[in-house]
């Protein structure tokens, strides 16, 4: 096969890429869109200057390079705005400034001062510093992304650069005239440089369309896991949690102690203001709660006005005493509507883990039922689980 042909073949692989990007593209959600009209459009310009470079011979060299090697470049940049936009980055010009650099250098040694060698060293540069950056930006990503998509196209990319720079270290050691395209069939390494441009666009894409359907995956997760309202975790959380937690106490004998808390007169507040305002009052006695907290304690919301603390290595009495600083915490809080202030108070019940329970369940029924009791004495006040 020659370079013509490989190049044709490279066009319609990464077009055929591009047309199942774009099938997946409505099943996207509206947040990943843009990164993923981003890569199309990157693919769009690889399959561009794949057939630039395949049907170049109609067009003056000079023009055929040109084109071809630009387009290839505002392809990469491209992909790597699709990267930016994916992880929430701020776009930079330096891609389309880097390609415009290489396009105006290329146009030079083609039409001017025409220079294979200096082509190659300079488009090169131009593909090695494009890769490079997106590189930096996938591995900057590593603490909040740990997907095998994101190490899987960070591989991609760093074989591209290997070849990148491999092929102008063969180029080097050639007798190439100076008048040369990589479209020809004069050299070995003109029928695998194709292979390589099309690595991006064919595996790349589906390691994108990986990237993307994790990020999916990871968000229902997120949501099944998290109460809608607070964004503290829900019931089916805090069961998981607890249950973990009540196994390592019974293997370590460390503490454990729940405490169920319930905001006061939360019915008056609805009933009063309205149910927006008290998805506020929700909203605004779950940070409370969470920031009175010691670090590492799970705050979970269970439903409705309810929520719920998990903390380890703590007995009754250290329970009881954390829970009464949270409790005096939402008391001095000041929520306010139209600047007419709404006091916000918390009963709570907190009952430690004790010899005779089974399960995490029996730890909770206690807590719960202590809460009954605080809520009998008054409210706004913490009672201990009756042992």
């Amino acid at each position: 096969m020659d370079a013509k042909s490989i190049f044709v073949t490279v066009a319609l692989m990464v077009l055929a890429n591009g047309a199942v990007l774009a099938n997946v593209y409505r099943d996207l959600p509206g947040a990943l869109r843009p990164a993923a009209i981003r890569w199309q459009a990157g693919t769009a310009l690889v399959a561009l200057g794949s057939g630039v470079f395949a049907f170049g011979s109609i067009m003056p060299v000079p023009v055929m390079v040109t084109l071809a090697n630009g387009t290839l470049l505002l392809g990469l940049g491209a992909y790597h705005r699709a990267f930016e936009r994916f992880y929430g980055r701020r776009s930079s010009p330096a891609d389309i400034a880097i390609a415009l650099v290489a396009v105006a250098g290329t146009l030079w040694l083609s039409a001017i001062q025409p220079c294979f060698i200096c082509r190659v060293e300079l488009t090169s540069a131009a593909w090695t510093l494009l890769l490079l950056r997106s590189m930096w930006l996938l591995h900057g990503m590593r603490m909040e992304d740990e997907s095998r998509s994101r190490r899987m196209l960070i591989v991609i990319y760093g074989l591209v650069v290997v070849y990148v720079v491999g092929r102008v270290v063969v180029y080097l050691h050639l007798d190439v005239p100076r008048e040369t395209t990589i479209a020809t069939n004069d050299y070995g390494i003109n029928l695998i440089s194709p292979m390589f441009v099309a690595l991006l666009p064919v595996i790349g894409t589906t390691a994108f369309v990986l990237l993307c359907t994790e990020r999916v995956k990871r968000q229902l997760e997120i949501a099944a896991a998290t109460d809608y309202l607070t964004g503290l975790p829900n019931r089916r959380t805090l069961v998981a949690d607890g249950n973990m937690a009540f196994g390592r106490a019974r293997e370590t004998g460390a503490g454990l102690a729940v405490g169920v808390i319930d905001i006061d007169h939360f019915k008056a507040i609805n009933d009063t203001h309205g149910h927006g305002v008290g998805d506020e009052v929700l909203a605004f006695t779950a940070d409370g709660l969470k920031q009175a907290a010691r670090k590492g304690d799970l705050v979970a919301r269970t439903g409705g006005e309810e929520f719920v603390v998990l903390m380890d290595d703590l007995d009754l009495q250290a329970a009881t005493a954390a829970l009464e600083r949270i409790r005096v915490a939402v008391a001095d809080s000041c929520f306010t509507i139209d600047g007419v202030p709404i006091p916000i108070t918390i009963s709570a019940g907190v009952a430690s883990c004790e010899s005779r329970d089974r399960d995490f369940d029996d730890v909770f029924r206690r807590a719960d039922r202590a809460l009954y009791l605080a809520k009998l004495a008054g409210r706004n006040r913490v009672r201990q689980a009756v042992v």
